[in-house]
């Protein structure tokens, strides 16, 4: 095994794929740690949709739900990303890793420190480059998205999302009440403002008393949480796009995660380089 080509990556969300992808695409060999019930938004683009399916696809790439070692490696084989149920990282003492992403984008640091891995990576905020990681890479849209932060940390999180077609908050939609999700509408539909989309039913046999989710603009559903998934009042459960002639959009990695995967790619080619140069020039300058 090369255990200096091993990356793991803490999440598998819009963004981490989006990170995992490349990093594949560059030659790395890539686990992906996932937790049992992922709350993924935008699962037309999200490579912790194998955990529930058993497998997807993401821009051409298929990511596989594996159990042990053996199916990592059968995944590695087959150019396949192995999507591991571990959401406290107990996977990464065997692995080995030369680097660990936290790309879970839980606005708080979950668990990851410096000691994991020769290099850690943590995306967004909840992160202190030289403290807990080593590396922060900026999340935020804007001039400074994919900024390589090597001291300090990212930008707060606001709670209000990057501004699309002129809007921001409106794009998100929350749970108005506690319960499990019952889905009317799917993924890549085109909505009116005040449309039903979803419903939240207090029972998960999808009887009795419900609150409805209304589109609240008009656009692309982009993202949608999973029927049955049972979510808390306030949470994230759906995406607008208001730009009605981007629906390919809700099909591929976005220019946002392709930005924060080319600086953790940079950061990860770094190390490597670092630890061992003959990677990139053939041989160790130092014994020429």
């Amino acid at each position: 095994m090369d255990y200096n080509r091993i990356v793991v990556c803490r999440g598998g969300g819009d963004l981490a794929t989006g990170i995992i992808h490349r990093l594949v695409k560059a030659g790395l060999q890539v686990v992906c740690l996932e937790s049992e019930r992922p709350s993924s938004i935008r699962r037309q683009v999200c490579f912790s949709e194998a955990v529930y399916d058993g497998e997807t696809s993401v821009d051409g790439m298929k990511a596989v739900r594996v159990k042990n070692m053996e199916d990592i490696l059968t995944a590695w084989q087959k150019r396949e990303v192995p999507v591991l149920i571990d959401p406290k990282g107990e996977w990464i003492k065997e692995l080995k890793p030369v680097a660990v992403v936290d790309a879970i984008i839980a606005k708080k640091n979950l668990g990851t420190y410096k000691d994991m891995a020769p290099l850690t990576i943590g995306v967004g905020p909840g992160f202190i480059a030289g403290a807990d990681v080593d590396v922060v890479i900026e999340s935020m849209r804007g001039h400074n998205l994919g900024r390589v932060i090597t001291k300090g940390a990212a930008i707060a999180n606001t709670g209000i999302p990057g501004k699309v077609g002129g809007y921001d908050k409106e794009r998100v939609i929350h749970a108005s009440g506690a319960g499990y999700m019952k889905n009317i509408s799917k993924i890549g539909d085109q909505v009116e403002k005040g449309q039903i989309i979803a419903e939240i039913y207090e029972d998960l046999s999808m009887t009795g008393e419900r609150v409805p989710v209304k589109a609240t603009l008009n656009g692309i559903l982009r993202g949608l949480i999973r029927t049955g998934y049972h979510v808390s009042k306030g949470f994230k459960i759906a995406d607008i796009d208001p730009r009605k002639e981007e629906l390919e959009n809700c099909f591929t990695i976005s220019d946002k995660a392709r930005c924060i995967a080319g600086s953790v790619l940079e950061v990860i080619c770094g190390k490597l380089m670092e630890e061992n140069s003959s990677l990139f020039f053939g041989r160790n300058p130092d014994e020429a």
